[in-house]
């Protein structure tokens, strides 16, 4: 899709984005625990999350960090940042952005230097991805971190075979993104980390048939309704059970904060 498909898709998903992403009460402090950890963040710490649609993970992580400094959430979606509230909390500060925006400073933000950020499942939506994250990694101060959240090049959703097969035709590979990181000058590696979902079979029927994630766009609504058809067939049990898992691909630029 491209960036105005991107930004009407979540535009429609807006008011009940967040209804569609809590899994269950533990997925949310999960990630945003796992986030904290691997960026080594700090209550000091100067912090932008990228695509942050509503502010799910970054509400989440300000709550764990308690920051001195308000937690950036940057999205083109005026719509996903409005669910922050008015006003929103003091811990986090909406910009109305996309990453490419940032990468090319086309967007002024209040800090001069970032000394950490993350994207968490919204590089695949970068046309350009090395050159964006050599912009962001611009942006960096001297031992700032980048973190790019993605799902790997394979996933193990119960979803139907059309939609897994049309994931694997436009998922970025995790490794390049890797190298990507590293011809941006900063010193990178990828690691994987692992979370068990237990949903309601019906619960995640209605997420797909929502187009929770933005794959299921690309399927017309009589596509979308003969996979959920073949879901019920294959899923029979009431319960859903399956892995998600993330490729935590991790940047850090040379020198020492200050």
């Amino acid at each position: 899709m491209d960036g105005r498909d991107v930004r009407g898709h979540y535009d429609g998903l807006a008011a009940e984005y967040d209804e569609h992403w809590v899994y269950g009460p533990d997925y949310v402090p999960w990630m945003s625990g796992r986030i904290v950890e691997a960026l080594r963040l700090g209550p000091t710490d100067r912090v932008a999350d990228i695509g942050s649609g509503t502010g799910l993970f970054a509400t989440e992580v300000a709550r764990q960090l308690h920051p001195q400094h308000p937690i950036l959430c940057v999205d083109p979606s005026a719509a996903m940042l409005g669910q922050l509230g008015t006003p929103p909390p003091a811990d986090l500060a909406p910009v109305v952005a996309s990453a490419e925006d940032i990468a090319e400073g086309h967007t002024q933000l209040p800090y001069e230097q970032l000394d950490a950020m993350w994207l968490k499942e919204s590089v695949h939506h970068v046309a350009d991805p090395a050159h964006t994250l050599r912009g962001l990694a611009g942006r960096l101060a001297p031992g700032g971190r980048l973190l790019v959240v993605m799902l790997p090049a394979t996933i193990q959703y119960p979803l139907y075979e059309a939609a897994l097969a049309r994931f694997e035709e436009l998922q970025p590979d995790p490794a390049v993104i890797e190298g990507h990181l590293r011809a941006a000058g900063l010193k990178a590696r990828l690691s994987y980390v692992e979370h068990e979902l237990r949903i309601d079979r019906d619960k995640y029927f209605g997420m797909v048939r929502a187009r929770y994630m933005s794959l299921l766009s690309t399927f017309t609504d009589s596509e979308l309704e003969k996979g959920i058809e073949e879901m019920r067939v294959v899923h029979p049990e009431p319960v859903l059970v399956f892995p998600d898992r993330f490729a935590f691909v991790l940047g850090r630029r040379g020198g020492e904060s200050a």
